[in-house]
């Protein structure tokens, strides 16, 4: 892997690649079951790229299939499929992908990047059918990940992130993260490793977003009279210790609360109709959906109502 991680999306994507062979009776794994893996499992970044770039995945996924013959009806195939050539290469170009943005681990946008740099592969072919170019996936990784900055930069990519995301209707644009945000998501992770677990819940990013001190929430919190080392213990109440030794690498998932957090996060910042998405707008997410949380700036007098109207004077 030269180093490489596949995220465990990007894992499920392949995995999903060889049921899809298997199911077409076919004795190797191509880049057309790679495409279908990816259509498939449809929460991925990759997903949101091709939505986002009008592209109908259930219509994508139809085009696919009468692409390709299927095998011998007759013939059992699998499970261990080799991959082709052209697949072997799509990994190899999604490995490359990663690397010019500086990620250390594969996800599923650069999945669908080596796809599309194959170039002559079933894949690329529907793909460029679709209208879907290397320049426009690319463009439109960079624009989901909040990440306009040149190749080489160091965005926060990857599929932890997007894992949180419902599918939208195509075209809907996703919030750039202003980068104090990225960072305290980011450490959300850092939180969950250090108590030894492997899901980020609303009292990790809350601890996160305490520890990091700063940003229009801390500033709503602080003018709010916080005490947030008191605050921070009692989250960390809500927090109960792991038994496995993990990195922030391996912390890959959230849990579905704090699911619900981000997507609340994401409605409170179209609602405010702002540019970026900010701490405020995590901060009124965790209240929103947590009530743990919540509870613990409660404990200290400061409700859901106080802190909207702290955020609305600082912002003005």
């Amino acid at each position: 892997m030269q180093g490489y991680n596949f995220t465990e999306r990007v894992r499920k994507v392949l995995a999903m690649a060889r049921t899809e062979a298997v199911r077409l009776h076919h004795e190797y794994v191509g880049t057309e079951h790679i495409l279908l893996g990816v259509i498939r499992e449809g929460e991925g970044v990759a997903a949101t790229m091709l939505q986002n770039l009008n592209v109908d995945l259930d219509e994508l996924e139809r085009v696919v299939e009468q692409t390709v013959k299927k095998g011998n009806l007759n013939q059992a195939t699998g499970p261990d499929l080799p991959y082709t050539s052209r697949a072997k290469k799509v990994l190899e170009l999604a490995m490359a992908a990663a690397a010019e943005v500086n990620h250390s681990y594969v996800g599923t946008e650069h999945l669908l990047l080596g796809l599309l740099r194959e170039q002559k592969g079933i894949a690329a072919q529907v793909l460029g059918d679709a209208g879907v170019t290397v320049e426009s996936a690319r463009n439109e990784m960079l624009r989901i990940l909040g990440a306009e900055g040149p190749p080489g930069s160091t965005p926060p990519s990857d599929d932890r992130l997007m894992a949180t995301r419902t599918r939208r209707p195509r075209g809907q644009p996703f919030p750039q993260f202003m980068e104090r945000l990225r960072t305290v998501i980011a450490d959300s992770h850092k939180v969950a490793a250090e108590r030894n677990v492997t899901e980020v819940t609303p009292a990790h990013l809350a601890i996160a977003l305490l520890q990091h001190g700063e940003g229009m929430a801390n500033a709503a919190l602080d003018r709010l009279s916080l005490d947030r080392a008191a605050a921070i213990l009692a989250l960390n109440d809500l927090t109960p210790l792991g038994t496995a030794v993990i990195s922030p690498e391996t912390v890959m998932l959230f849990a579905p609360d704090a699911i619900l957090a981000l997507q609340a996060m994401e409605a409170a910042q179209h609602d405010a109709r702002a540019q970026h998405a900010g701490t405020q707008h995590l901060l009124i997410g965790l209240l929103a959906v947590s009530p743990d949380v919540a509870g613990v700036f409660a404990a200290q007098g400061i409700s859901d109502d106080a802190v909207l109207e702290e955020i609305r004077t600082i912002s003005g």
